[in-house]
């Protein structure tokens, strides 16, 4: 289960801003998922909910923001969002497409406590 790996990262990244802006806590963590990242949200929810328990995130809540698939024809020249796997252009049925958004995992906001 690859989540634990990345819920490890994410919690390290989450840690060196909090150095870096002297906090002593973190109280959220907002992260966009993408559809087509790899990442399956309610397991790495419970990976969150597991590591946060002996740091800095102890007390954090996770918000996840799940990405829809965002592509481009070349051949018709749109830009569509997704709602599911596919990556045939629904306007004009071409395959000469490109993957423009939702393949990624991203830190998008932190709420950080000093005191």
């Amino acid at each position: 289960m690859h989540e634990y790996s990345i819920v490890s990262a994410l919690i390290e990244q989450c840690e060196q801003h909090a150095i870096e802006n002297r906090a002593n806590s973190i109280a959220r963590v907002v992260i966009k998922i993408g559809v087509m990242s790899g990442v399956e949200p309610e397991l790495l929810k419970t990976a969150f909910e597991t590591f946060k328990l002996d740091g800095i995130c102890k007390n954090a809540e996770l918000e996840m923001q799940i990405q829809p698939l965002v592509i481009h024809c070349s051949d018709c020249d749109t830009q569509t969002q997704l709602e599911e796997r596919n990556l045939i252009c629904p306007q004009c049925k071409s395959f000469n497409t490109r993957l423009t958004d939702g393949e990624e995992m991203l830190l998008m906001q932190l709420e950080l406590e000093t005191e």
